[in-house]
Parts: C-alpha cells; sequence; structure tokens
C-alpha cells in the first residue's frame, strides 16, 4: 500500500453531533477557542485554487468566517480550461492517478464527467524515426517498469539510508544488467559466453531510452528524479483514467461552498503578510497591490511552490529557517502541454499489420506499483471503459484506429529542433469515446523542450502567425512520421495550436529553476 492510500485510510470525516452539526472536538485549537467563546474566526485564504476552494469549504463548515484573496480574475489556479479550435481542453491537470479510495474519481462521478482508459496499445518510433518493432520494445519496456518497481520498493524501505544525490537513473543504470539477464536469460548467458554482445548491448541502451519516459511523469528529467524520495511518487492503486470531458465541471462543483459563503476577492496580488500582536491578540494583516490591508485571526497560504520560491519576502517576520530550507530544496519539475488539432484525424484510419504496435498487458504488470503517471499508462485494460474486467487484455484488432501513446525516442542528431535529446511523447485524443474524440495530438513537453515553448510563447506573444509557425517547427518532425502524413494533404495542416507556457505564469511557475544546482526533484 501506498503512503498516499495510508494517508487516505487513516483520514477520518469530521465528528458530528446527533444534530447534524459538527463537533468542536474535532476542530483545531484555535477555532475550537474562539467558537467556545462565542467568537467568530475570520481566516483569509491566499489563493482560489484547488487546495485554496476546499480549505474555504472545510473552515466554512464549521461556521468561520472565510475571505480570499486571488491574485487571477478566476478561480482555479492551473486547473482551468481553454479552446484549441472549438474544443475544450484542460490546460492543467489531465488525469486521475489510481481509482481505488479516490476522491477526485468521486468527484469525477457526481458530475458526470467522461473519462476514458487508454489500454496498453503505443507506438514507438526510433531516434532515425523508424518504427521500432513491437516485440522488442514491449519486453524491454516491461523489463523497465519492473526496474522501476524495484526502486520503488528500495526507496520505501531505506528512504532514510539513500543519499540525497542519488537519482532514479542511478538505480536503473546499477540494475539494468541484472534486470535484463532475468527478462532475457538465453540473450544473457550468450553474451557471458561472448557471443551475442550487441544484443545486449542494444536492449540496455533502449532500455535506459525507454526510462526516459519517467521525465514525463515528473516534469523534468530521469536524471533529478530523487532515489531517496522516490515513494512519494507511487500514487493510489487502480488505473490512471484520462479525464476526456475536462475537469471544468469538477471545478464547479469544487468551487461552489466557497462561491456562495466566502468573501472572494479577485485580482488581489498579496504583497505583504504579516504577523503581529493587536491589543494582546495574535493578528495576521495581509496587504495587496491595489492599496488593501486587512487583518485576520489566522491565514491560510495555498499558493504554488514557485510563487514562495519568488516571494519568500513578503512574510514578515522571516519564515522559520526549516521553512524557508523545505522551500528552497524542494521542486515539482516542469510539466506543459502543446494542443495541435487539425481538420480530421489523418494519422486515425485503421492500421495496416505491418504498423500495428499494440501489445497486452503482461501479468507481471499488474504487481508494478501505479504511479502518479501523465503519460504511457500502467494497469490499464485495453477497453475504453474505466471499468475493465479482463485482467490480461489480449491485442486489439489489428485494423482498429490508432493507438492513443506514440513515443518518440531521440538524440541530438536525429531531431534539430530537440538538442537536447529529450524522449517525447504524444496523446492521439481522437481515440477518445464519444463526445470528447477530437482530431488533436496533445505533446507533452518537459525540462528543456518546455523552456523552449515558453520562450516563444513570451518573444512572439503579440504575433500569433509568427507564434504558430515557430511552435510547429518544434513538433512537425514528429507529426510527419504519422500514418498517412503528407505535407501536401490539407487535412495534415494542423488548424490551431495551444501551448501552455507555465514556466511564464507568475503566479505558478517556474519552481525547477529556483531549486539548487544539479537539482532533485523531491
Amino acid at each position: 500500500m501506498s503512503r498516499m492510500q495510508q494517508d487516505l485510510a487513516a483520514a477520518q470525516p469530521n465528528t458530528k453531533t446527533p444534530n447534524g452539526n459538527s463537533s468542536t472536538k474535532s476542530k483545531p485549537g484555535m477555532l475550537r477557542q474562539a467558537l467556545k467563546s462565542g467568537a467568530k474566526p475570520h481566516v483569509c485564504i491566499i489563493g482560489a485554487g484547488f487546495a485554496g476552494l476546499r480549505c474555504a469549504d472545510i473552515l466554512l463548515q464549521q461556521g468561520v468566517k472565510v475571505t480570499i484573496f486571488e491574485a487571477r480574475n478566476r478561480i482555479g489556479g492551473r486547473l482551468c480550461q481553454a479552446k484549441v479550435g472549438d474544443h475544450l481542453v484542460d490546460l492543467g491537470p489531465n488525469w486521475i492517478h489510481g481509482t481505488e479510495n479516490n476522491p477526485i474519481l468521486d468527484l469525477v462521478k457526481e458530475t458526470g464527467t467522461q473519462t476514458h482508459s487508454w489500454g496498453e496499445r503505443q507506438v514507438t518510433f526510433d531516434p532515425e524515426g523508424n518504427l521500432m518493432p513491437e516485440e522488442d520494445v514491449a519486453k524491454v519496456s516491461e523489463s523497465m517498469w519492473e526496474l522501476i518497481g524495484k526502486a520503488f520498493k528500495h526507496s520505501n524501505a531505506n528512504s532514510a539510508t539513500i543519499p540525497a544525490s542519488e537519482s532514479l537513473l542511478d538505480f536503473i543504470k546499477e540494475h539494468a544488467d541484472e534486470q535484463l539477464r532475468e527478462s532475457f536469460p538465453i540473450e544473457y548467458q550468450a553474451s557471458k559466453d561472448g557471443k551475442n554482445e550487441q544484443v545486449k548491448m542494444s536492449k540496455k541502451e533502449l532500455l535506459l531510452s525507454l526510462s526516459e519516459q519517467w521525465g514525463s511523469f515528473v516534469g523534468g528529467s530521469v536524471e533529478t528524479q530523487s532515489l531517496k524520495f522516490f515513494w512519494l511518487e507511487e500514487c493510489l492503486d487502480g488505473e490512471n483514467l484520462f479525464c476526456a470531458g475536462t475537469y471544468a465541471k469538477v471545478l464547479e462543483l469544487v468551487a461552489k461552498p466557497a462561491l456562495a459563503g466566502a468573501d472572494v476577492r479577485f485580482e488581489h496580488v498579496v504583497t505583504k503578510i504579516r504577523s503581529e500582536e493587536q491589543e494582546g491578540n495574535p493578528r495576521v494583516t495581509i496587504e495587496t497591490a491595489n492599496g488593501v490591508s486587512e487583518s485576520f485571526d489566522e491565514v491560510v497560504v495555498t499558493t504554488p511552490l514557485g510563487w514562495l520560491k519568488r516571494n519568500q519576502h513578503v512574510f514578515e517576520p522571516d519564515l522559520p529557517e526549516r521553512i524557508v530550507q523545505g522551500i528552497d530544496s524542494l521542486g515539482y519539475g516542469n510539466l506543459d502541454k502543446v494542443y495541435i488539432t487539425f481538420p480530421k484525424a489523418f494519422w486515425n484510419d485503421p492500421i495496416p499489420e505491418p504498423q500495428q504496435n499494440g501489445h497486452p498487458l503482461t501479468k507481471s504488470q499488474h504487481h508494478i506499483p501505479n504511479t502518479t503517471s501523465t503519460t504511457t499508462p500502467l494497469h490499464h485494460p485495453n477497453s475504453p471503459s474505466q471499468n475493465g474486467t479482463d485482467p490480461h487484455p489480449t491485442i486489439p484488432n489489428p485494423t482498429q484506429n490508432y493507438p492513443g501513446f506514440t513515443n518518440f525516442l531521440a538524440h541530438p542528431s536525429a531531431n534539430p529542433t530537440n538538442p537536447n535529446s529529450q524522449h517525447q511523447e504524444c496523446l492521439n485524443l481522437a481515440a477518445m469515446p464519444t463526445p470528447s474524440a477530437h482530431p488533436i495530438l496533445l505533446f507533452y513537453t518537459t525540462g528543456p523542450t518546455s523552456t523552449k515553448t515558453s520562450t516563444l510563447l513570451k518573444t512572439h506573444s503579440t504575433s500569433p502567425t509568427t507564434l504558430r509557425k515557430a511552435l510547429l517547427s518544434l513538433f512537425n518532425p514528429y507529426i510527419s512520421l504519422l500514418p498517412n502524413y503528407t505535407s501536401a494533404n490539407p487535412a495534415c495542416t494542423p488548424v490551431d495550436i495551444l501551448a501552455t507556457g507555465w514556466e511564464n505564469d507568475e503566479f505558478a511557475g517556474p519552481s525547477q529553476r529556483s531549486a539548487p544546482a544539479n537539482p532533485i526533484n523531491y
């Protein structure tokens, strides 16, 4: 059971009295003391993102007066949507990580939001743009995920003694040969006898290349994933579902209590958080860029890590050294999205047998710990239903539409627009169920690629045509590898493109850039 699962299992609902009201026994000390004296505490929440909205809901249930200062002109923080072409898409979270006892899934079901399980089918291109044989990728990929499962167990058991500088990639490199020897005993026996050494090396190179997928999970690179704190990435059991209908209705539901019961003030950028005593009582004064100065009994700060890294000066007195050290040391990477929409999904025509690259979920993969994956799924049935029952799904009919996932393995000479040799992944949104299916390719970007797209967004902010051309130059090398692509075909010419560029957002990111030299994502 993951630590997250343990935390959820240990969480207890608020105690209720017979009349349905919350008992003061369940309340924190400040609230309990204030309510007993007949006073109504006034709490300020900084930020109307998901955390701030949920915090407001809980406090309002306890009879607290709540004021929310939100810097933007909307709620939701990074949980927001925009249109690419005529289609609404999520700019922030896309996924539900684990379906067992997941409160987010409960909200999705309550709102009737459509979800999608992608299945295990995926296509992989090598660095030269050649389609890789299914068998070569499937078995090595399975070995890689088994190795990551071992890394989870190692991190859980030995976190206290693992050096802070040790990364997930270090673990993979150290144990790759051992893992491949288990998976390919015949080939490795031949190598031991001085034969087939090239096969051994090619499998190891492929495993290390496939391990770069982890960068898309954490918004960085596999080199910056801390092994010491790797256990933090293990999430709830069950499937990783894609939120096909977007999180719009979920956000509306979560925000409803706060919007109805709290004083929500938009476009209030906080510039000072001052703790002091007023007439013998501890108070916290909030100042904003538009001249507001107001005091509260308590303040809850729900801002993103990136904002905290850049704005520690707003706290007066200074934050305790331990908290400052934590803020400075933490990093969550930089994950962005680029949505590219077309007149039709030209790549989604039936796939001839030679191009079929789908593979089933093997028995061993069911024993790999689930992760906060944003791309290639684990524990998914080969079915669009979120309630698949077959524990060992079979390979889909080879004439069905193009798979949901495409992996592009890269090195510097393979693509001049990718000089950092980053693994690139693409999601086929035309493979989603009706009515959520759209002729859209979703590229997840991390690290240098995200920085590049953010730079383009900033540089060409006043010229949409130039920006579109610059962004497409980054992704055309991948798009051109897809089935049925020809540059002369109008169906292969994008009609719209949308990139998130969270690194440019003054209220959210970046966080990784502010981390110490040689950062490790905790």
